[in-house]
């Protein structure tokens, strides 16, 4: 069985540690994948929905992350997110309430720093929405 070491860390605790067959990812050019012997890269995660499936099962795990970094290294991928969150643990309401609050950010006049952080607030509540709706199919 080919296998590899995954650690997936955020901000405030390790979210995986243990083996995985398989890594499916947002990348800045679309969906990646990642299996065992794969060859060495560093690559920016974006936000959205992470797969991973662990040995000897056919489901996958799902998570919703924020932007990070993913490091492939001799049969060892660490990815390294602000956040990281599955989809059962998301408050839907939340979600929702932070979306709203970044669409009228976003219509406000503000700075270019402050458009891009309303962007990824927005982002990342799309995120963690579909995510919620997504669990629901897998339940």
């Amino acid at each position: 069985m080919n296998t590899f070491s995954l650690k997936i860390l955020s901000c405030n605790r390790v979210f995986y540690d243990g083996e995985c067959e398989i890594l499916i990812f947002p990348g800045y050019d679309g969906e990646m994948a990642i299996m065992a012997n794969h060859a060495p890269m560093t690559c920016a995660i974006e936000i959205g929905e992470i797969r991973f499936r662990l040995p000897g099962e056919t489901e996958y795990q799902h998570a919703i992350v924020s932007s990070g970094l993913v490091k492939v290294e001799h049969n060892k991928v660490d990815i390294l997110v602000y956040s990281a969150e599955r989809p059962e643990e998301i408050d839907k309401f939340r979600a929702e309430a932070a979306l709203e609050r970044a669409r009228e950010q976003l219509q406000q006049k503000q700075s270019i720093q402050d458009y891009h952080v309303s962007a990824a607030s927005m982002a990342r509540a799309m995120a963690r929405l579909r995510g919620v709706k997504d669990s629901k199919k897998f339940m």
